[in-house]
């Protein structure tokens, strides 16, 4: 008989240590209810995932996960053995288990790094101009920049009219080159809040001079506006000058370091891998970088899609992570905010271009480069594609809103706003 782990034992073990909540149920159901920290990997991708996002055999796993009356963990509990995991216990009681026990439930999927968005800004009051204000300013062709933070695929989709694709960590590298002039004003967007808000605040953190604003609620606003979004943009940023290239390093080292991150030699990473201990290591440049040449043992996670989804690139709860860049800007911004969510996380020391050996894409089904291929259960967000009824899209953002009451209400998140 599977061993089972209470609520409190789980909850003592997300607060300090080790462990993997699984929710073992495809990605709709899971998205309707779970625990903060609970990754979901369902029990139809188990073998092709698990080694991935679960690297090391001896981590605390706790699987639960009913669906149509169905109890999947034991069968989730016989995969995860057979795949080489020792230490794979039954949350006691399921979902319902932990509901009853006082437990806060979350909605939707990428709950842990949303939640810490809407802190960020509810802590920073990170500032932001309604879709109304900022079409206002293109339609006056006003001194204004606006930088799209998403995947560039996401960009491609639909757009700001006059946006320029820069993703995630790319802002505080390449934003002096959109922006020289420090009188101009830059506004960042996504589909919705988080990364805008996070773009804008690391745009913040880093000093830049330019007045910085998030688009209020992302594209999903501009269309609750009634307002009109291009298709099939290509536009990229440019590559980052040598002076702009230093003054970004040093304001992104800073930022790191001010956020608790910390630097490591490459002949030292194996100090990191102590027993006990799981260690994830990615590449945060972007995917055609990864694919040119990257280093060995690193998987690709561009910073940006990283702290957006980084309970999918890191279900374990705990786990030491590394990140390597090879400019020192975007692997340190990225570093600021995991940091700030509670991760111990390390900025790997520059290495020669010679270091950058491997070649190939992303291995499939790593969230680096897009979402996979469809898959039976999976979750249809409400700000994807072109077509969400503005019912679905609103009542996205009033869940966005609840999610700071809800963080305080849990109480297991670790998050330190810098």
């Amino acid at each position: 008989m599977t061993d089972t782990l209470f609520f409190a034992a789980v909850r003592a073990h997300l607060l300090a240590g080790e462990i993997a909540l699984l929710d073992v149920r495809e990605e709709h159901p899971f998205a309707q209810a779970h625990p903060l920290w609970a990754a979901n990997l369902p029990l139809s991708r188990i073998e092709l995932d698990a080694w991935r996002r679960i690297p090391r055999r001896d981590t605390l796993i706790v699987v639960y996960g009913e669906h149509d009356g169905i109890d999947l963990a034991p069968l989730a509990v016989e995969r995860l053995a057979a795949l080489g995991y020792t230490q794979v216990r039954v949350l006691e009681g399921g979902l319902e288990g932990w509901r009853s026990a006082g437990g806060e439930l979350f909605r939707d999927v990428n709950v842990p790094s949303k939640a810490f968005g809407e802190l960020v800004e509810h802590e920073r009051q990170t500032p932001s101009l309604a879709a109304e204000e900022v079409k206002a300013l293109i339609d006056a062709k006003a001194d204004v920049v606006v930088l799209d933070a998403r995947r560039f695929d996401e960009y491609q989709t639909m757009s700001i009219p006059t946006a320029t694709s820069v993703p995630g960590a790319e802002l505080a590298l390449r934003v002096r080159e959109l922006a020289p002039d420090p009188a101009t004003r830059v506004i960042v967007n996504c589909a919705g809040r988080t990364r805008s808000i996070i773009g804008t605040q690391s745009l913040v953190n880093a000093g830049i001079p330019n007045p910085v604003a998030a688009l209020r609620n992302g594209t999903i606003g501009w269309k609750l506006a009634g307002q009109v979004l291009d298709h099939g943009a290509a536009r990229r940023a440019p590559k980052a000058s040598e002076v702009n290239l230093a003054a970004a390093r040093t304001s992104a080292e800073d930022v790191a370091r001010r956020a608790g991150g910390r630097w490591i030699e490459a002949d030292a990473l194996a100090t990191l891998e102590a027993p006990g201990r799981t260690l994830y290591r990615f590449d945060v440049r972007t995917p055609d970088e990864y694919e040119a040449g990257h280093l060995p043992g690193f998987a690709s996670a561009p910073g940006g899609q990283l702290v957006q989804e980084t309970d999918h690139h890191v279900p374990v709860r705990g786990a030491r992570i590394v990140l390597a860049d090879d400019d020192g800007v975007r692997a340190p911004m990225t570093a600021s905010w995991l940091a700030q969510m509670g991760w111990e996380v390390y900025v790997l020391a520059a290495q020669p271009a010679s270091a950058y050996s491997e070649r190939g894409a992303a291995s499939a089904g790593s969230g680096s480069a897009g979402p996979a291929a469809p898959q039976i259960g999976r979750y249809r967000r409400p700000y994807e594609g072109t077509d969400a009824p503005p019912e679905a899209m609103q009542a996205y953002l009033d869940w966005e809103f609840g999610l700071v009451a809800q963080l305080e209400s849990d109480g297991t998140h670790g998050f330190r706003v810098l």
